[in-house]
């Protein structure tokens, strides 16, 4: 079995994954991470994984455990070498899931693409669509032999903005930067999860909570997807992706993509960067 009939848009389908389990070239990545101020015990999957999986590390392995802020990109050097170690080669077929439904594996696929890897996809449900569907799960630490990859990063500097980047968007009209942090917190109205940060939003930011973009831990249709997206920015726009630490900015990209968007970019060092005390400029 070597022809795979692609999806026009990064996200796959239980069945799709089901149909092209076995491919050789086929790597399943569990990207999965608890969400802030969460416990293990409050997610029912957190036990399993599915069949074959490999754990990508985002909080101790794919991210710059150098920086202060949570959840930098790491060095492509960095990446390479990790990503080598998950057995990734150049002609991989990615698939990357979290045991939430869509939380954290976009973050995964963003920063493939950042990495220059193209053929990456997000499972539509994740592992709670998966086990709802019968498919086969493991408890977490099993062993899966992996062999060593070949992938060689390439680094797309394009996709990544630092905050004097963002500082300049923030005044322009062609550039539309979308905070993907409830509302309550968009707002200023409670305070951030992690100690210290200011409350509120980058100037002239709009908010589109992670959540909004999916129901029942599918992303909505791509219909409701581009009529959301329209409602703030049009295709000629650059959108730049902002929440708490740059995870979640991806789901929302991700989103936007299904939309058909293509100008599109994340803010990493997220508002863990903007919020700290400083002269950066916030409104509430």
């Amino acid at each position: 079995m070597t022809n795979v009939s692609f999806p026009s848009v990064p996200i796959v389908d239980v069945a799709w994954l089901a149909t092209y389990f076995d491919h050789p070239n086929l790597v399943i990545l569990d990207a999965s991470m608890p969400k802030v101020g969460a416990t293990s015990e409050e997610n029912p999957y957190a036990h399993l994984k599915i069949k074959k999986a490999r754990f990508f590390d985002i909080e101790r392995v794919f991210s710059d455990t150098n920086s202060p802020l949570p959840h930098t990109v790491p060095t492509p050097e960095a990446f390479t070498q990790s990503a080598r170690q998950l057995g990734i080669n150049h002609d991989s077929i990615i698939i990357v899931y979290d045991n939430i439904g869509i939380y954290s594996a976009p973050r995964a696929w963003w920063l493939f693409r950042v990495m220059g890897h193209k053929k990456v996809f997000v499972l539509d449900g994740g592992l709670p669509a998966w086990k709802e569907a019968g498919k086969e799960c493991q408890e977490i630490g099993t062993v899966t032999q992996i062999e060593q990859g070949n992938f060689t990063a390439s680094y797309q500097t394009n996709l990544i903005k630092n905050a004097d980047e963002v500082l300049v968007a923030s005044q322009d009209k062609q550039q539309v930067i979308i905070d993907a942090r409830a509302e309550a917190r968009f707002l200023g109205k409670v305070d951030e999860p992690r100690q210290g940060l200011r409350k509120g939003h980058i100037p002239n930011s709009k908010n589109i909570p992670f959540t909004k973009v999916q129901k029942n831990n599918h992303f909505l249709d791509q219909l409701a997807l581009q009529h959301l997206f329209e409602e703030i920015a049009n295709k000629d726009q650059t959108l730049i992706f902002s929440c708490g630490s740059g995870v979640t900015a991806c789901v929302v990209a991700l989103g936007a993509e299904i939309a058909g968007y293509t100008n599109l970019s994340v803010y990493d060092g997220s508002w863990s960067e903007w919020g700290l005390p400083s002269d950066l400029p916030l409104e509430i």
